[in-house]
């Protein structure tokens, strides 16, 4: 497995040269630090990290509302760190995206699963998002076809079979998916019935 990029965010510079050491211990490659939200959003836009390692609270912008905006903007997964686990942050947290939530101090045998087990969610995510686009485009060509068969169908009288035939025989001849040649034929006829 390649090494992953991280990025260490934190407001204490001790704090993060602490997470840095653990990071790099469990096999992770440390590109960029910070020490408030703002940063993070911006590491993230520059250097498109595997992970990020985020403490909750910073100034500037929190870790909750920048782990919002990274998960959102670059789909790059977030652990958040906290000095406590109340019910209000764990549910902000949860709103966020955040994939992982550890409470400090933070330990290498906690850190390393959460981390590891954040990327492959947010890979497992990116798969299942790609798949529902997917579903979706596919649905919507269907649709777009059975329109365009529909009105052959009743123009030409023939059945669903041959106005599905000719709109492949079309698509090949001209080298254009179904699709295309669907959304031309409905063009068409509006134009068509415009007249």
């Amino acid at each position: 497995m390649a090494m992953k990029n991280v990025a260490i965010i934190d407001d204490s510079p001790s704090e993060r040269v602490v997470l840095r050491g653990l990071a790099e211990a469990g096999g992770f490659r440390v590109i960029a630090e910070g020490g408030n939200g703002l940063d993070a959003v911006n590491i993230c836009r520059e250097k498109l990290p595997d992970l990020v390692i985020m403490d909750v609270k910073m100034p500037v912008k929190d870790g909750i509302e920048a782990a919002d905006e990274i998960t959102r903007q670059y789909q790059i997964p977030v652990v958040l760190l906290t000095a406590r686990d109340d019910e209000e942050t764990v549910k902000r947290a949860v709103s966020a995206g955040v994939m992982a939530y550890l409470v400090k101090p933070v330990r290498q045998e906690e850190l390393i699963p959460a981390a590891e087990l954040a990327i492959s969610r947010s890979i497992e995510f990116k798969a299942l998002r790609k798949e529902n686009e997917d579903l979706k485009k596919a649905l919507q060509a269907r649709k777009v076809i059975e329109k365009a068969k529909g009105l052959l169908m009743a123009r030409e009288k023939i059945s669903e079979g041959e106005a599905f035939s000719r709109i492949r025989k079309i698509s090949m001849d001209k080298r254009k998916t179904m699709i295309e040649i669907a959304e031309v034929i409905i063009l068409a006829f509006e134009k068509e019935g415009r007249r």
